[in-house]
């Protein structure tokens, strides 16, 4: 349509043949038909901006790549549903296996920092194999990777890195209660920054989503009050506190900040490339940590001393955290990528519930009545929001449709206004 546009003759080349009234008035005519179909037009490219084709320039050279990211995009929902089952399998297995580990003495602040980040070597399979085993893409492993985003990745991966600490030193000195009460605000502040920096609209459903997964983690907390540790003084709840908070907003701007740069990739491999960056400065902040406290020889130690399972399953215990940590990652990453920000930290905050009914089935954790009112609000205001992106996806697929069978009639429209000119 665009060409169509450009196309149109700004000023008939017969135009001195008529009179100034009548040429006034079928400038106004043509005016007001431009207009309109410009209007048209931009709904149209409102529309449009979801297609699944992007065209990438480099080298003097022009390449028509699909926009996985796009909801035309052949293999959208294929990527969209392995991801939130690698957010599902990473969340809950990463928070039994945590538990696991604390349960039988585990108490190392920066192995449980390094663990959430140390997996990175995975992502090198979906860097790798869909252009050279698959060969289901023409892009190379990063190709269009540029220096600027790097530098934004490694940034951000520093940042990521914190996060993980931060995490880790709350967990270690606040009871679980309090930790997941604080924890819960991270989708509030979510909410809000997704609003300032991506300008997410507010509807009733992500509203209504985030005021139900609150109040479900708020009954989750008030109903685990006896699980305060030993030992925990005021000045160790001021450091908890302070870290869990300082860990919820660090998340809550991660996220969409990476939806941010994720509006100017195109496909799910350099998703991953960016995610390997971020999770090598990561490790690297954690491993200066773990340096600094003993290294791996205190983890060597933690195991044949602390740990009350023996050395083979605490390592077993940390391998599988690794591994777990990571898939929790990869699908954060790669739903912010494939919907947006306040998704992910919905379906984050929407797996607290799995967990505290795998804790039920794993370890035997009570599950009394405030526990399944605070499951029924989680699973109430997740569904509500699948629900309202079902209504927006079936609204978008209207909207094409519709413009679709106006695209031949504006194209008639706009040759008649040509025609007039002639």
């Amino acid at each position: 349509m665009d060409a169509l546009v450009q196309a149109s003759p700004p000023n008939s080349p017969k135009s001195h043949l008529y009179s100034q009234s009548s040429l006034n008035t079928t400038t106004k005519n043509n005016k007001d038909d431009i207009q309109t179909i410009q209007e048209q037009q931009k709904l149209h490219q409102d529309y449009s901006s979801s297609q699944s084709l992007v065209i990438i320039m480099s080298n003097n050279s022009i390449s028509v790549q699909e926009d996985q990211k796009a909801k035309t995009s052949k293999g959208y929902m294929f990527l969209l549903v392995i991801n939130y089952l690698f957010l599902f399998v990473g969340s809950l297995s990463s928070s039994l296996l945590s538990k696991f580990y604390f349960n039988h003495k585990g108490s190392s602040r920066w192995v449980s920092t390094w663990v959430q980040s140390a997996g990175f070597p995975l992502l090198l399979f979906p860097i790798h194999l869909p252009f050279f085993v698959f060969k289901c893409t023409d892009r190379r492993p990063f190709s269009h990777f540029t220096p600027r985003i790097l530098i934004l990745s490694i940034l951000i991966g520093l940042m990521l890195g914190l996060n993980n600490l931060l995490f880790s030193w709350g967990n270690s000195y606040l009871p679980v209660s309090t930790s997941s009460l604080l924890l819960s605000s991270q989708l509030v502040f979510n909410l809000i920054l997704s609003v300032i920096i991506v300008k997410q609209k507010i509807t009733f459903q992500n509203i209504n989503c985030v005021i139900l997964l609150t109040l479900s983690s708020v009954l989750l907390a008030l109903g685990s009050t006896h699980d305060k540790p030993p030992g925990l003084t005021r000045a160790k709840y001021f450091v908890g506190f302070f870290s869990t908070i300082g860990a919820g907003l660090l998340f809550a701007l991660y996220l969409p900040v990476m939806e941010k740069i994720y509006k100017r990739i195109y496909c799910y491999e350099m998703v991953m490339e960016m995610q390997l960056v971020m999770e090598i400065a990561a490790t690297a902040l954690a491993t200066v940590g773990m340096a600094s406290d003993g290294g791996f020889s205190e983890m060597k130690r933690e195991s044949q001393v602390k740990f009350d399972k023996g050395p083979e399953i605490y390592w077993i215990t940390v391998f599988a955290n690794v591994v777990t940590w990571q898939l929790c990652f990869m699908g954060t990453a790669g739903m912010v990528f494939l919907t947006s920000s306040l998704t992910g930290g919905i379906c984050m905050t929407a797996l607290l519930a799995m967990n505290v009914l795998g804790g039920v089935l794993v370890y035997g954790d009570e599950f009394g009545g405030v526990k399944v009112v605070s499951t029924v609000l989680c699973g109430w205001g997740f569904c509500s929001y699948v629900y309202g992106m079902y209504l927006k996806m079936k609204k978008e697929e209207e909207m094409g449709e519709e413009m679709e069978d106006k695209n031949h009639g504006l194209e008639m429209a706009h040759n008649a206004v040509a025609a007039n000119n002639v």
